[in-house]
């Protein structure tokens, strides 16, 4: 049996839920369906799907299972379609949605290079701070930073994304620098409106454990842009990623408190429905977008900009 066919049927049925719907769509019986399973937990010596007669869930295995799989799935397919595309050119139009501060640093100034070498192509860029439905809004990829709920969609992680709390001088001084993520509730902290997309609320690592706490302060609200201009201003606390605050650090106007908490680095992940055949114009923005973060000359350069702007 192959190995290959195992995973996609155990991915199938994790993102389906059921063994007929798969059965069904690969024009086969369920049993076999259900003996791919079988064959894949043996090999791997672990329970990756708890089955009833009336739901399909995942184990806690299967679920980090998951995501290497899809990656897999993904990258086979991106290298056959490399091959088979040929001289094929991407067309057609992209649609693309990002949360707004990090897309207005980030992706959008992109665009005009992936556009450049790639003149067929049409993009409409959506910035915005909610989680949106990709699926049902019609989008092609989103770009997210951090945690991802949904696993019914397939992502690719674009680079590592580290957040950190963060203050101006003159408010440390004035409302003291708290020693512990608990200390957190004695001061103003800048906070993320509930309908924006941070849901968890901030995450430190205590005793080797990642907690999440929520602190609150007088101010909230659901844009990222804004919340860092009142941290500028000294108004409180916030807790934002390097990229956004890495030019204030630099020239003095924040500093970070609470550093030996900070959480590990959650990620940047282009993210797009599950698909057999991704357009090759999705594919080509993908590879584009991990090809220009992965180069340190990029956040080098994206860090002046952002301390330059800042003067």
């Amino acid at each position: 049996m192959s190995h290959l066919k195992q995973l996609e049927s155990f991915v199938a049925v994790s993102l389906k839920g059921s063994l007929t719907a798969v059965a069904l769509a690969e024009g086969v019986a369920p049993a076999v369906i259900g003996r791919r399973i079988d064959a894949l937990e043996e090999r791997l010596g672990v329970k990756l799907l708890v089955r009833t007669t009336r739901r399909i869930t995942l184990t806690h295995e299967g679920s980090a299972f998951l995501e290497d799989c899809q990656r897999i799935l993904t990258d086979l397919a991106s290298a056959e379609a490399s091959v088979s595309a040929g001289g094929v050119k991407a067309s057609g139009h992209l649609r693309i949605t990002a949360p707004a501060g990090f897309g207005r640093r980030h992706v959008a100034p992109l665009v005009p290079g992936f556009v450049a070498a790639h003149p067929d192509v049409s993009i409409s860029l959506n910035l915005s701070d909610r989680v949106v439905d990709i699926v049902n809004e019609g989008f092609d990829c989103a770009i997210r930073v951090g945690d991802l709920p949904d696993s019914s969609l397939v992502s690719v992680r674009l680079a590592d994304n580290r957040r950190l709390c963060v203050a101006t001088p003159a408010y440390l001084q004035r409302a003291g620098v708290p020693e512990t993520p608990a200390d957190l509730m004695k001061h103003a902290c800048l906070t993320l409106s509930s309908d924006a997309s941070q849901t968890r609320g901030w995450a430190f690592q205590v005793d080797g454990e990642v907690t999440h706490l929520r602190p609150s302060g007088p101010l909230d609200c659901s844009d990222g842009q804004v919340l860092h201009d009142w941290c500028v201003q000294g108004l409180g606390i916030a807790w934002r990623s390097t990229w956004e605050v890495e030019g204030d650090l630099a020239a003095g106007r924040l500093q970070v408190v609470l550093e030996r908490y900070a959480a590990p680095p959650n990620g940047i992940y282009a993210v797009f429905p599950q698909r057999k055949h991704l357009p090759l114009r999705v594919r080509l923005w993908i590879d584009f977008i991990k090809h220009s973060y992965g180069e340190a000359a990029y956040w080098s350069a994206a860090s002046a900009r952002a301390r330059n702007a800042g003067d």
